[in-house]
């Protein structure tokens, strides 16, 4: 166990940003976690996760700690269903590869999400119609002060939309260790509620759909629309969609007849970040070396060079436009540390 000193984070981050870090300590066992969490000399401590779902602006002068911790295994099964626990430095996309190969149904949906899993109860990940907290059972979390473990259930934890405890009162307080699902082994629920899979699916001449079916649509469908992190620096959607009062949305579409829209209440609806941002002129706009994505309004992109800075500098830009022309404020999704 040795710290190491300047180190660049470039490959520890999806936005593939040149920040550096005084000092870094990759740990691969909850030992030599707590070992580091004891270390006094070091008082302000980076939590380092997959790196999916946040852009370095300036360099870190904290002990960032790398969670590098591995495993995948089966507590418990009968019939119908498998509890599996996988360790936070797992990635996640491989946790749900190995799910399906096994026949373990729920997370097919999510596949190809970047990130580890241990960073994915943080953000209750999601998409086509499915979330994280959906099959989640609970997760082991180390204390950063009392190195104490602790784990939170399912209701401990305050899923919300891309929102958890640990964004909210319990940020920066404790370190996720590992995760506990609850998977179906037959009889499995598949989620095809969102058009593009349906389409994927009859593209492909697939009638009666398996989990392995579901998860090559989505995979399809994502590659069709986000860019892979390994060859374009991003962390897929950086905004969140906005949640707007049903009386503002009414009046958005006097002037934005073809406005989408997804009903949360009789009171409020949400509206695609994505389309807003293309209808504010940013799809596909590029700043020499950074910019938006030409497939995927909502994804902001490092091609190469670019400083945390410029993508920062120009998601407030687009937050400023979007503002202006509808409204409507958009919320950042990734952290700006």
């Amino acid at each position: 166990m040795q710290i190491q000193q300047n180190i660049s984070l470039k490959n520890y981050n999806t936005f593939g940003i040149d920040a550096k870090a005084k000092h870094f300590i990759s740990v691969a066992n909850t030992e030599d976690l707590n070992n580091v969490l004891d270390l006094s000399n070091y008082p302000d401590k980076l939590i380092l996760g997959g790196g999916s779902n946040m852009l370095l602006t300036q360099k870190q002068d904290k002990l960032v700690i790398h969670i590098n911790l591995k495993g995948i295994s089966v507590e418990k099964e009968d019939e119908d269903y498998v509890f599996v626990r996988a360790n936070a430095g797992e990635n996640w996309h491989e946790f749900v590869v190995w799910c399906l190969n096994q026949n373990y149904g729920g997370l097919e949906n999510l596949s190809l999400i970047p990130g580890n899993v241990g960073t994915a109860p943080i953000q209750n990940i999601g998409a086509y119609g499915v979330e994280l907290k959906d099959t989640f059972v609970s997760c082991d979390a180390i204390h950063m002060a009392s190195k104490e473990t602790k784990t939170f259930l399912k209701e401990d934890c305050n899923f919300g939309y891309r929102n958890s405890i640990f964004k909210q009162e319990a940020k920066g307080k404790f370190i996720l260790t590992s995760v506990l699902f609850k998977l179906t082994k037959r009889n499995h629920r598949l989620h095809m509620d969102y058009g593009a899979i349906t389409s994927e699916l009859e593209s492909q001449n697939i009638d009666n759909p398996t989990i392995k079916d579901i998860s090559n649509a989505v995979i399809a469908i994502r590659e069709s629309k986000l860019p892979n992190p390994k060859v374009i620096g991003n962390s897929g959607s950086f905004f969140k969609n906005p949640v707007i009062p049903k009386a503002h949305f009414i009046k958005l579409q006097e002037n934005f007849s073809d406005i989408p829209s997804y009903i949360i209440s009789e009171a409020a609806v949400k509206v695609p970040a994505g389309w807003l941002i293309e209808k504010a002129g940013f799809k596909g706009k590029r700043f020499g070396n950074y910019g938006v994505h030409k497939n995927q309004a909502l994804v902001l992109v490092n091609y190469g060079g670019a400083s945390g800075l410029d993508i920062l500098n120009l998601s407030k830009l687009i937050q400023k436009t979007v503002q202006r022309l509808f409204d409507i404020s958009i919320e950042a999704e990734v952290n700006i540390l």
